[in-house]
């Protein structure tokens, strides 16, 4: 038997936010989150039958996606539910470590997790797996000549989240 998944949504300045989490003993608020889905993501996560609407176990969350969108907080402690391959972890914690206002390049973050070269790819489809959009700052990742590349949400919000922290774009 499967956890239940809890969800809910809030407006934001990038749309309506979709959340989903499972019950954690050790979240704060005593959710983990497993997704943030923006509208129009592609591979965004869709609410189902079996699904539980419950606001109250992501007031915490919600809180600090608003603190961050008002430009009050640069991170976010939230405890993450587990998913992806070993692969994607390793590349998600390396995106999970780009500081707030700071870019790095796909190449850069191939590196970091010993898949450099060819490896750029992977590293390029890991990170467009990444189901917690703006929480796990994939937005943070550039091409190697400076410029915006690929957003499951779609680069203008890529550009939007980029002028939010500040962060040098081309």
């Amino acid at each position: 038997m499967s956890a239940t998944t809890l969800y809910t949504t809030v407006d934001s300045p990038l749309g309506e936010v979709l959340l989903a989490g499972v019950e954690s003993a050790t979240a704060p608020g005593g959710v983990a989150l497993a997704s943030l889905s923006l509208p129009g993501q592609k591979g965004a996560a869709v609410v189902q039958d079996d699904w539980v609407r419950a606001p109250e176990a992501f007031a915490g969350i919600v809180g600090q996606l608003r603190a961050y969108f008002a430009g009050t907080s640069t991170g976010f402690d939230i405890e993450y539910a587990a998913g992806g391959t070993e692969f994607q972890r390793r590349v998600w914690a390396a995106v999970d470590a780009i500081p707030y206002g700071v870019t790095v390049t796909y190449g850069q973050i191939a590196a970091r997790v010993g898949a450099s070269g060819a490896g750029v790819r992977a590293v390029g489809t890991a990170i467009g797996r990444n189901p917690l959009l703006v929480v796990r700052p994939c937005h943070r990742v550039i091409g190697a000549d400076g410029a915006l590349r690929g957003y499951a949400a779609g680069l203008e919000r890529k550009e939007r989240l980029l002028g939010l922290e500040g962060a040098p774009a081309a």
